[in-house]
């Protein structure tokens, strides 16, 4: 399997980068002669797209989902997170609620498609250097996610898992976000598998290993106290990673 994926993985690779070459010019476009909601929906098929190369390594991403997400109001989706991969999925089968990510600022500058979309498309870029522009930008953000009825995804491990072992969840993050969408709801959100993608490394890429997205039941933001809320939701996610 290891020897396939030296081949197969050249070829993902470069799909991959094309596919952020090609969608950078039409972001710009949606965006200057549409405004944010047609940017959101070139993003959404760049999304779409991006999790369909990965079949070119055998990755399929299935996404199970037994609740139905409230509408006309924020949606705060908290996820686990193992890899790069877990962003595209999110942004594609949740695309209806529109959800903008929680980012390290160095991901705002020299990458195609990428650092367009966290610019214009409403994300929040933070230092991690800086505290005070973080909290600055996570209040900001809030507010706007509040104002649109968007939603927020926010991975509060702060950090891939490179082994799939969770880490330990932080609170300030969403804490701050909440606290701004006291009429939302929190939804968290199980990733399994993506790690796989990188199990040997940066290269080549692990191939044939499925990745599922479970989403768990919403949690209405107003109804228990923070820390509660926190607890809950880290134990839910937690719970379901193989």
């Amino acid at each position: 399997m290891k020897i396939l994926s030296y081949f197969l993985s050249p070829i993902f690779i470069l799909v991959f980068v094309l596919l952020l070459v090609i969608f950078h010019p039409f972001q710009w476009l949606a965006f200057n002669l549409f405004g944010i909601k047609g940017h959101a929906k070139v993003v959404a098929v760049l999304n779409l797209c991006l999790m369909r190369s990965m079949l070119l390594i055998g990755v399929n991403v299935k996404l199970i989902n037994k609740h139905k997400l409230p509408e006309n109001c924020s949606l705060i989706f908290v996820s686990n997170h193992q890899a790069t991969f877990d962003i595209p999925p999110i942004g594609w089968y949740f695309r209806k609620h529109n959800p903008k990510f929680v980012s390290k600022i160095e991901l705002g500058k020299g990458i195609p498609s990428i650092s367009y979309n966290l610019k214009k498309g409403g994300a929040a870029l933070i230092n991690r250097k800086d505290p005070k522009q973080a909290i600055g930008e996570l209040i900001e953000f809030s507010k706007r996610i509040n104002k649109n009825k968007w939603g927020a995804a926010i991975f509060p491990e702060g950090t891939r898992s490179r082994t799939g072992e969770p880490k330990k969840f932080a609170a300030n993050g969403l804490k701050i976000i909440t606290k701004f969408n006291q009429d939302g709801y929190v939804v968290p959100l199980t990733i399994n598998n993506s790690w796989k993608v990188f199990k040997y490394g940066k290269f080549p890429l692990g191939i044939g290993s499925p990745i599922t997205i479970t989403t768990h039941e919403p949690i209405k933001i107003d109804s228990i106290p923070f820390n509660e809320l926190l607890a809950k939701t880290e134990t839910i996610i937690k719970e379901h990673i193989k």
